[in-house]
């Protein structure tokens, strides 16, 4: 352990060893048979199903849910993988709540909507449990396309790709696949390497080559891939972080969020993490939730999460920083960062109240810390992109970028809302685009 960490209070194994274990355990244990089929039992099967349009991948949900309580769990989940090839980590990380649960006409009538979420990790589940790939790739077209990213826009255009007979090579900065679905995800949202198990899943359909450690830009230009390929897709993400910009920000003991969480979800031994005693998390979406409940499950005493803007403002759903209470983050909102103070180490850092436009109001807080995470936003990073709308790659509604030839979707282009499901709709949409221009289909 660094002297520096170990005398700003940040230490590993805070915890007794079987705590690591329960406290990163699944948070939602998965449906019985039983369970799942007494759950779809609850719906209406409606025609003209509000969660339908809610869902971002268009998923027949009230069909599914049918197949399901017929006992034809592999038929449902041929129906989810249909409009969503990620649907099972999308049923363990999808803001349901938010989405096709809310929309649920049980929930208008009832506050208590069907289990939509946790019916389709039942049937997804099943089918990826007995090794079943419900799909078959189409003749060979002899096209190649080239994918720059194997995140969940990425994993989902190449495989539609795939399946349409399309040869697929897949170009990933990182050692393993899966984007923030192996990366960026909470430990406890996806146990048992269940990233990595889908990714080996969905490659089952063959036609895709995944190369790892290809950074664009710095291994392979723009420039390259379009002379070699028929066709790219962009779907690396958002590689960049937005620093805290404010003064004593380089002091020892404050880090990126981003990267706590990938650390955490790649360590072998939770154990080994260092983790302060006193922990305050900047920002208000998912990683900043995700990371202040990580902390608090790693042993972290104090846990506060900070927002610049009022929780009704929060990018996070009420649900989720409602089970960041409950797990004792303290939630402070409408104060901003202005300095970080300590010598060498962070000991305090400061913040403005602000008014909901974001002025200040000239009053400060200063919160004891020996550990902070900034959860400030992610960055678009290299060069000779397509054009840009605002820090974006500027596409189309079928994922076109500026240049013939390239698409892009997911986080690194506009129209997505920085979802899981959402890019895989963009991936899958833009694979649909990418066909029917290689084979004549559209101009």
């Amino acid at each position: 352990m660094p002297a520096d960490m170990l005398a700003s209070g940040i230490v590993a194994g805070r915890l007794e060893p079987q705590d690591y274990d329960s406290n990163f355990a699944d948070f939602h244990a998965p449906l019985s048979a039983h369970e799942a089929l007494v759950a779809s039992d609850r719906c209406y099967f409606c025609h003209d199903a509000p969660c339908i349009t809610a869902c971002p991948t268009d998923i027949d949900i009230p069909l599914f849910i049918r197949q399901i309580a017929t006992g034809t769990e592999e038929a449902a989940a041929k129906t989810i993988l249909e409009q969503n090839i990620l649907g099972g980590m999308c049923a363990r990380v999808c803001p349901t709540e938010t989405l096709c649960e809310q929309a649920c006409v049980r929930e208008a009538a009832e506050g208590k909507p069907v289990l939509i979420g946790q019916l389709q990790r039942f049937a997804t589940d099943t089918v990826m449990d007995k090794g079943v790939h419900p799909f078959t790739r189409a003749a060979s077209t002899g096209k190649r396309i080239a994918v720059v990213g194997a995140g969940p826009a990425g994993l989902a255009c190449a495989h539609r790709l795939a399946m349409h007979g399309h040869d697929v090579v897949v170009l990933d900065a990182r050692a393993r696949s899966g984007g923030l679905n192996e990366y960026g995800i909470a430990a406890y949202k996806s146990t048992e390497d269940f990233a990595a198990r889908e990714v080996d899943w969905l490659l089952q359909i063959g036609g895709i080559e995944i190369k790892h450690g290809i950074t664009l830009g710095a291994d392979v230009t723009l420039t390259a891939l379009q002379s070699e390929y028929d066709a790219v897709f962009l779907g690396m993400g958002l590689g960049g972080v937005n620093g805290l910009g404010i003064a004593g920000d380089d002091k020892d003991g404050i880090a990126d969020a981003v990267e706590f969480i990938s650390d955490l979800r790649q360590a072998n031994d939770l154990s080994t993490l260092p983790i302060g005693r006193d922990v305050v998390v900047i920002g208000g979406g998912m990683t900043a939730i995700d990371a202040a409940v990580q902390a608090k499950l790693l042993g972290a005493l104090n846990v506060t999460l900070v927002y610049r803007r009022s929780r009704a403002r929060m990018n996070a759903s009420v649900y989720e920083q409602d089970l960041a209470a409950s797990k004792g983050v303290r939630i402070i909102t409408n104060a901003s960062p202005i300095a970080v103070h300590g010598n060498g180490a962070v000991r305090e850092i400061e913040f403005e109240y602000t008014s909901d436009d974001l002025k200040p109001t000239g009053q400060t807080v200063r919160l004891a810390a020996d550990q902070v995470f900034s959860a400030i936003g992610q960055t678009l990073e290299g060069d000779g992109l397509p054009d840009l709308e605002g820090r974006k790659i500027k596409v189309s509604a079928s994922g076109a970028t500026s240049v013939k030839g390239i698409w892009a979707g997911g986080d690194c282009a506009t129209g997505g809302d920085d979802l899981t499901v959402t890019a895989v709709a963009e991936g899958r949409d833009a694979a649909m685009d990418i066909h029917a221009n290689l084979m004549g289909g559209a101009g």
